[in-house]
């Protein structure tokens, strides 16, 4: 996360730098522009009958000349600085970041039954995408069988995510209502949230619409018990419709973020609903590597540096600790990973001491090792 901040400065100071540079440009052109409009007029008032011009207009235009040279100049300069910055964004990719990452790999690791696995996991990324067409092609190029079944609940959320994007309530609500036994027993408020945002819509319309909200409001009565706040809140709303909501205390309903916190809702309840995860496990298992990475290319590092590489050669298992974040909130464990095994010191020790070690030298291999890893020394 370090390096990330990192580099993300190091782009905010080209981006700053770009921003002025524009602003520069615009501003010493425009500047220019009058000088010169200027000054033409200038010579056309006094130019004489023969053509001539006189020795004062031709020393302004000298000057004018050198204006324009030297301000063109100086955008110049400031253009080389800024790919200057822009190189230094690379640089700082490049140190902070290890392209290769290869010498954390397990040879033979992607098996046939794995590779199977993968693909599956790949295809339901796209499914989950809406990105049908990629997936069969996935499918056929890979050989897997995909049951109709298990692509039909994707077809239909996307379907429905597609229209709530663009501020179309009817599926949502519709899927919503077909099932709202089983919404309800999951305490979930997908369907009043649906039917809250459609009675604004209606609100939004003014008095036209005011019968028609008033029609509506008989969907609220399920939900009374639970939410009885939030449709006073809205049956007082209609009170201000002839001046408009826009312009009344009520104008909080209008927060144009509760669409995208509805897409999130149904997202999550949909496939609660399903018996699927909110996010991909695709997705899952990438930002499980991204953070696990710089750990062990660490402790790899230090492995090959002290010559013990059949130290760590099973491929159900890591060789540390590694603690993931899920959503950002609760820490989680992977179910494989342990702390330097007794296994692992044993072979440590073999490996690469070759039993010629004094234990000082040991003691300082260790605790390397954990200086490396930021984990206090082992037992």
């Amino acid at each position: 996360m370090d390096q990330c901040v990192t580099v993300e400065r190091e782009l905010e100071k080209v981006l700053q730098k770009f921003s002025g540079y524009g602003q520069l440009c615009e501003r010493s052109l425009e500047e220019l522009i009058q000088y010169a409009g200027g000054l033409r007029r200038e010579i056309l008032q006094t130019e004489n009958q023969d053509g001539d011009l006189s020795g004062t207009i031709s020393l302004v235009m000298t000057q004018c000349c050198k204006r324009i040279k030297d301000t063109v100049q100086k955008l110049a300069s400031d253009h080389k600085d800024i790919h200057s910055s822009v190189s230094r964004v690379g640089k700082a990719i490049d140190k902070n970041f290890d392209s290769d990452i290869s010498s954390v790999g397990i040879d033979g690791c992607w098996q046939a039954d794995s590779q199977r696995i993968l693909n599956e996991v790949m295809v339901e990324h796209f499914f989950r995408q809406g990105m049908l067409d990629v997936a069969e092609e996935l499918c056929q190029e890979s050989g897997l069988s995909i049951d109709q079944s298990q692509k039909e609940p994707f077809v239909e959320l996307n379907r429905i995510l597609e229209a709530l994007k663009v501020r179309v309530l009817r599926p949502a609500l519709e899927w919503a209502v077909s099932n709202r036994e089983m919404l309800m027993a999951q305490n979930s408020s997908l369907e009043f949230k649906l039917h809250r945002l459609y009675f604004i819509s209606l609100l939004m319309g003014g008095t036209a619409n005011q019968r028609e909200a008033l029609q509506y409001a008989k969907n609220f009565q399920p939900f009374a018990l639970n939410h009885q706040k939030d449709i006073q809140v809205l049956m007082g709303s209609l009170v201000y419709l002839r001046q408009g909501i826009e312009n009344s205390p009520y104008v909080h309903l209008l927060d144009a973020n509760q669409w995208a916190d509805i897409c999130d809702i149904f997202t999550r309840d949909a496939c609660a609903l399903l018996g699927l995860s909110v996010e991909s496990p695709l997705s899952v298992s990438f930002s499980a590597g991204c953070v696990a990475l710089p750990a062990l290319i660490n402790i790899k590092a230090v492995i090959e540096q002290r010559q013990c590489t059949g130290v760590w050669n099973q491929k159900d298992e890591l060789p540390i600790k590694m603690p993931l974040l899920s959503n950002g909130t609760e820490p989680w464990r992977c179910q494989t990973d342990i702390f330097l095994k007794k296994s692992f010191i044993m072979q440590f020790v073999s490996d690469t001491l070759d039993f010629r070690c004094i234990s000082g030298e040991l003691k300082h291999t260790c605790s390397l090792l954990c200086s490396r890893l930021r984990t206090p020394m082992f037992v």
